[in-house]
């Protein structure tokens, strides 16, 4: 739908009877958006009247549309003043760049001004944003700290805060740092913490920064996809590899994103895949944000087919067109499994998720067969458990295997 020809009056689109002004429903018409989430059902009225709110919500449930509009209508309503009104923390630069992207979108129809910093890059294109006097900020935690140290910005007009990936900030390191940007701020504000998990110290947070808050909980969708076919390999770790390049080329991968449990691990392999012919790049924390948008750029258009990442590093990453995910190592949080392999099979298209379980990761294995309620298929039709069929020293079965020639193929793993 388009803004101009797809509502005709924005006053009966099923976003309106949450209370949104006719400019923010025009938006999000535009948008595609035909009907509110779960989680903007029951933010976005309580955003409205002003309340904090702590939001217990994953990537993917519609958290930063129930986020952004309230805080748009809410700055919207009174003058422009110069200066920030408004700012989101995000642990991510692609979590920021893409809520910021989310807030120009929304707010196509205000008279607002945003503006996103985060590190990795050059800081004079984000001086010449600040220049312009944004009303909204998005901001990554070490960059905004940089920037207030220089005295580029200020936090004393701001009504609005979100502290958004409230668990993956701590997880980062960001704890200390989320501290000092709340103790830049007006006492007097509307707070909003989103958080996939509560640990303890989160919990701590929650309870010294929000003001009697509603309580939001939007429980993960942990059913897979039926347009994703799901595969498990039991294999050594030194196996993995050669069974990656082999399946990348056998099944025809043309996008394919491959998991690794660390940042090392990941640049080793994309490495690895690259020597052998098979073009690749790995992204994660420790690369430059150029280079995390280079990679990025190549894996979206095609010209480079495989992506190696992390966890963290694909928190936020929406690329459309996967045809193969690979859980290269299996994942230490279960529900990590669900995130990784919902992005393929979209859109009603077919997607093909393949794991390779080593023998110490059966447990995780059975943690994510648990989740789902379901037993992966392993490959070749066998009907393995998903615990230790076997003992560490020998080799696993592979589809096509002779026992000779998977006694010469661990033979040679072990040199």
């Amino acid at each position: 739908m388009h803004a101009d020809s797809g509502v005709a009056d924005p006053s009966i689109h099923p976003f309106a009877s949450l209370g949104l002004t006719a400019a923010l429903v025009r938006a999000v018409a535009s948008e595609g958006y035909e009907r509110p989430t779960p989680i903007q059902e029951q933010a976005i009225p309580h955003l409205l009247r002003g309340r904090d709110l702590l939001g217990c919500a994953q990537t993917g449930t519609g958290k930063t549309a129930a986020f952004v509009l309230p805080t748009l209508q809410r700055l919207s309503r009174t003058p422009r003043t110069g200066r920030i009104r408004a700012l989101v923390v995000a642990p991510t630069r692609e979590l920021a760049a893409q809520i910021h992207e989310r807030a120009v979108a929304y707010g196509r129809h205000l008279a607002l001004r945003h503006a996103v910093v985060y590190g990795g890059v050059g800081q004079r294109n984000q001086e010449q944003a600040l220049a312009r006097k944004p009303d909204l900020l998005v901001a990554t935690p070490g960059r905004l700290l940089d920037l207030m140290s220089q005295g580029l910005i200020r936090l004393d007009a701001v009504e609005v805060l979100v502290l958004d990936e409230a668990d993956r900030m701590l997880d980062m390191g960001f704890i200390y740092d989320v501290k000092r940007i709340v103790a830049a701020v007006p006492r007097v504000r509307q707070t909003l913490l989103f958080s996939a998990t509560i640990p303890s110290e989160i919990a701590s947070l929650v309870a010294s920064v929000l003001n009697l808050p509603v309580k939001v909980s939007v429980a993960p969708e942990v059913t897979t996809a039926e347009t994703v076919e799901q595969t498990v390999y039991f294999v050594t770790r030194f196996e993995k590899r050669a069974l990656l390049e082999r399946l990348l080329k056998e099944q025809g991968a043309t996008r394919a994103l491959v998991f690794t449990r660390t940042k090392h691990g990941a640049n080793r392999l994309a490495e690895q895949l690259s020597r052998s012919g098979i073009d690749a790049t790995a992204i994660h924390g420790n690369k430059s944000q150029g280079a995390r948008e280079r990679a990025l750029e190549g894996f979206r258009r095609g010209t480079t087919p495989v992506l190696v990442a992390t966890d963290v590093a694909a928190r936020g990453i929406d690329v459309d067109g996967v045809s193969h995910v690979f859980n290269y190592d299996m994942p230490n949080v279960a529900e990590a499994y669900v995130h990784r392999i919902g992005r393929t099979g979209r859109a009603g298209a077919r997607g093909s998720a393949i794991s390779f379980c080593d023998i110490d990761e059966r447990p995780l294995l059975r943690d994510v067969e648990r989740l789902v309620k379901q037993r992966i298929p392993v490959a070749g039709g066998e009907d393995a458990p998903a615990t230790p069929v076997r003992a560490p020293n020998t080799p696993p079965v592979m589809p096509g295997d002779s026992t000779r020639r998977r006694q010469r193929r661990y033979r040679g793993a072990r040199l």
